[in-house]
């Protein structure tokens, strides 16, 4: 008897738990379906349809919008515009901030001020600063053809210099998104035990050689977190670049995201426009697994 009471006493335990774990669980999950499977399920369902998004009247295509999508040289151009800005961000974001960092941690206090400032730009919105940058960059009134009007050139032109444009807007992203790294990388930082410096410098290690032997191999989890961060944003952009150059000149800043939404909602092409969503939710999803698959390779060798 005493062994059927203890497992009859476990199994209600057992019970109890599970029935509060799916009680705090459901909302979280209700909340999932709602806003994200079944906002991916009828954009694939919509994705084999001509549809205006107004009103019930779809037309069944099975395929055609995936076939057109497959030939769309735009799309594939605006896929490769964010291919660019993935690789600049890593490029510049990951060394820029981690010098950041760096020099927040070797100061200490006396960087106080320095960390204030420098996280500043990432507590603004994005929109904010594309519509800053879009006027302090304007051909005839921007802050660099004043500059160049006063020494006698003329205006500068590199939102709207197809060539540039996009070089523009990425230096923005980054300058937005480099104060975020640097915090993560100096969080990264506080978790280094002193007593691996003090061990360091009695052994005759300088600063250098203590970032590149001790630090920088303790951060690396830390930098793979940031660079998956920012390959997955980069893929997705929008806001931004919408404001600043609207995917002009052209199709020369034009993005998945940007395209998506002006066939979608400014040339009420839904069916093509859930098609595009479609595309890019594949594609972010294959470029995000293979690059974290391989930077989780690197870490474990």
């Amino acid at each position: 008897m005493t062994g059927a009471k203890k497992i009859s006493l476990r199994y209600a335990q057992e019970r109890a738990v599970r029935t509060a774990a799916s009680v705090f669980l459901f909302p979280a999950l209700l909340f999932l379906v709602v806003f994200v499977v079944y906002p991916i399920v009828e954009s694939f369902a919509a994705s084999a349809t001509r549809w205006n998004g107004m009103g019930r009247q779809r037309v069944f295509i099975g395929m055609g919008n995936w076939i057109q999508l497959a030939k769309d040289i735009n799309f594939w151009k605006a896929f490769g515009n964010n291919i660019k800005i993935m690789f600049l961000s890593l490029v510049f974001q990951a060394p820029f901030a981690m010098s950041l960092a760096t020099f927040l941690d070797v100061t200490e206090k006396k960087g106080a001020v320095f960390k204030v400032v420098w996280f500043l730009p990432y507590l603004l919105s994005s929109v904010a600063i594309g519509v800053l940058f879009k006027y302090a960059l304007d051909a005839n009134y921007g802050i660099l053809a004043s500059i160049s009007k006063l020494f006698g050139g003329g205006g500068v032109d590199l939102l709207g210099n197809p060539g540039a444009a996009l070089y523009t807007v990425i230096a923005v992203v980054c300058w937005q998104y480099i104060p975020f790294y640097m915090v993560l990388y100096l969080a990264a930082y506080g978790t280094i035990p002193v007593e691996l410096y003090e061990a360091a410098s009695i052994d005759g290690a300088t600063r250098m050689q203590y970032f590149w032997r001790v630090s920088l191999p303790m951060l690396r989890p830390a930098v793979v977190s940031g660079m998956t961060l920012s390959i997955i944003g980069s893929l997705k952009y929008f806001d931004l670049i919408f404001v600043m150059t609207g995917g002009g000149p052209g199709v020369a800043t034009e993005l998945m995201a940007t395209m998506m939404y002006k066939t979608s909602f400014v040339r009420y092409n839904m069916g093509y426009g859930a098609t595009l969503a479609g595309g890019m939710f594949i594609l972010i999803t294959l470029v995000a697994l293979v690059t974290i698959g391989l930077l989780n390779r690197k870490t474990e060798l």
